[in-house]
């Protein structure tokens, strides 16, 4: 549809290698994700290069903004951990694989190179982004971990902008929530 109707809109697949704990090798026939779209053209992109991401995004946003319909990215990246709790990530992978593209391709390291090989920042002022970024994480979990939950009634708030309350149905079929903007 969204061919058809030439709707700009792009989509994103985040192709990080592994499906739950299967490498894409065992799970595909074809690997190029980016090409699966039949009548969709698609890009396929360093997803670990924050600089590549942008300039695809970009030509992205140039292609759907012309008229010329979606597009889909294909965002190659690499995943460090596990799927999940039950997923120590490591049993189809090896610990040295997983530190091996860490080393060579973590987005955060190969930007902070980039700009310090370019001069476009000295080491002093990434340790001080790098400070306040920890203090700004810290603060957000101390919140998220010590905030108490909203009441129950609150659960349908804020689903939609401007509409008008509706009912909104629960996990306990007899009561109705209200919804509110």
């Amino acid at each position: 549809m969204a061919a058809l109707w030439k709707l700009p809109c792009i989509f994103i697949c985040e192709n990080n290698r592994y499906g739950m704990g299967t490498s894409v090798e065992r799970a595909a026939a074809s690997t190029d994700y980016y090409k699966r779209g039949d009548y969709i053209p698609g890009l396929r992109v360093d997803g670990m290069d924050v600089l590549c991401v942008r300039e695809a995004t970009k030509f992205a946003a140039d292609h759907c903004r012309s008229g010329k319909g979606p597009i889909l990215m294909e965002l190659q990246t690499y995943r460090y951990h596990g799927h999940s709790m039950s997923d120590p990530g490591v049993s189809y992978r090896t610990r040295e694989e997983i530190q091996e593209v860490r080393s060579k391709s973590d987005p955060i390291t190969l930007l902070k190179d980039r700009m310090l090989n370019n001069n476009l920042s000295n080491v002093e002022e990434l340790k001080e982004i790098d400070v306040e970024v920890r203090k700004e994480i810290e603060e957000a979990a101390q919140f998220a971990t010590t905030d108490p939950e909203p009441p129950l009634e609150e659960i349908a708030n804020h689903i939609y902008r401007n509409d008008p309350t509706f009912d909104v149905r629960g996990a306990n079929l007899w009561i109705k929530y209200k919804s509110a903007s």
